[in-house]
């Protein structure tokens, strides 16, 4: 069979399945299995699949996933995030549009002790939202900020997808964690640029007010009480490993622990807070692990059919720039990303970008930051940007996914800008990995 046609019939098979309303995972195990079938030898091949299932769930590389995501699930249902935000807000005092930088400060924060780009939403619609249409925010200055800084998550460390990413790609996980940091901070700069330029041009969008008056003393014991011992979760996460004291596996259970010992201190971890935690990472992460079986076995059979190879030596046979072929992923990646979820694409695409990766000389740490990037975008991409529903699930009564779509589009057009910039100066994410290597 030539490759094309190979390549057609299964990732067709694919997205007929996810139409009709198939689960992914499901959708990929049959594909694999009639593949092995058909191009393996019979049932020969799916012994092979049998077996190749079974190592792609037990590499020690993915041990995180579960420690993150249980990390940012007690972060949530214990309640210490709403501390933060606390804190936070009595620190800002009476800045015009407090609450849309808060957003931002206290979004980034949560970025770094969660993993999770839906977690850090929810948490930030279901706790913000209302106090700012209460105070009279125009609808733009509510969801933007939340919207955008909700996917800073996929990108500042601890990313699960980054673990996820890294563990498919067979790119360096801890290396790839730390890249996206300056990345993020970045996009965070710009971020809080952006909502102040939205102020200066429509002052009515965000209200004056005089809110309760704070002394200083009391914002700093406010910083000191609730904001400064949550560096010690960060420094878990991400100082282990800068230091190179801890592998990702190990500095994210040590990350978890950190977050139950605070919520033991603090008088705020329950049964019901760790039970609902736990009952959320074994949903996510078995998600997680059953896509990787089927990811897996996909790219072999790609390998094994001869689509990949031929993959690789049509689009290599363009005259083309490498950064025109990188500008072509991207877009397939937004163009996804307003059908499927970022799990799905990275399973239909990994198999084909990685290998033209390593043709055009890019470094896969890099291209792994700029498909994060790509990822969160998508996740904001109307019409169907899964951040976008879960933003419109926690707006008041009466909101659209077109209002919601419209507030996210500035936002988008950060990212868009980042990734021109990453592209120009790739040092952006390289710098720090670079550093720690040497």
């Amino acid at each position: 069979m030539e490759w094309y046609y190979a390549f057609g019939l299964m990732i067709g098979a694919i997205l007929v399945m996810m139409a009709l309303g198939m689960p992914v995972a499901v959708a990929f195990f049959a594909v694999n299995i009639a593949g092995c079938y058909l191009f393996m030898g019979g049932m020969i091949g799916i012994d092979q699949f049998i077996s190749n299932a079974t190592a792609s769930v037990t590499s020690f590389a993915l041990v995180p996933i579960p420690l993150f995501v249980i990390m940012g699930e007690l972060f949530f249902h214990t309640g210490l995030a709403i501390r933060i935000f606390d804190a936070l807000d009595k620190c800002l005092g009476s800045v015009r549009g407090r609450l849309s930088y808060l957003t931002v400060a206290g979004g980034t924060l949560f970025a770094t002790l969660s993993g999770s780009s839906m977690a850090n939403t929810a948490m930030l619609g279901t706790s913000l939202a209302p106090e700012m249409t209460q105070r009279g925010y125009k609808p733009h200055m509510i969801m933007g900020p939340i919207l955008a800084t909700g996917g800073l998550a996929m990108i500042i460390p601890p990313s699960t997808l980054a673990v996820l990413l890294g563990s498919l790609a067979r790119i360096d996980v801890g290396a790839l964690l730390i890249a996206g940091l300056v990345p993020g901070v970045i996009l965070a700069g710009m971020y809080v640029v952006l909502i102040r330029t939205q102020i200066a041009l429509d002052p009515e969008a965000t209200p004056s007010y005089v809110p309760e008056k704070v002394s200083r003393g009391e914002m700093v014991r406010a910083l000191l009480v609730e904001v400064a011992p949550m560096g010690l979760v960060i420094f878990c996460v991400i100082g282990l490993i800068l230091l190179g004291w801890a592998t990702p596996t190990e500095s994210a259970a040590f990350g978890a622990l950190s977050v139950v010992a605070l919520a033991a201190l603090y008088g705020r971890l329950s049964w019901r807070a760790i039970v609902m935690s736990l009952r959320g990472a074994v949903v996510v992460s078995g998600m997680m692990f059953m896509i990787i079986l089927g990811s897996t076995t996909f790219s072999q059979l790609l390998a094994f059919s001869g689509a990949s190879s031929g993959l690789i030596g049509w689009a290599t046979g363009f005259t083309v720039s490498p950064y025109v072929m990188l500008l072509a992923m991207v877009l397939v990646l937004i163009v996804l990303g307003m059908f499927m979820d970022q799990l799905s694409i990275m399973m239909l695409t990994l198999p084909i970008f990685m290998p033209l990766i390593g043709t055009m000389g890019f470094d896969p740490i890099w291209f792994g930051v700029v498909m994060l990037l790509a990822l969160e975008l998508s996740l904001a991409t109307p019409p169907f940007g899964m951040l976008l529903f879960v933003m419109l699930g926690v707006s008041p009564p009466g909101t659209t996914i077109t209002q919601v779509a419209r507030a996210a589009l500035p936002f988008i057009g950060c990212t868009l800008l980042l990734i021109v910039l990453l592209t120009i100066f790739p040092g952006l994410a390289l710098w720090l990995p670079g550093m720690i290597e040497g």
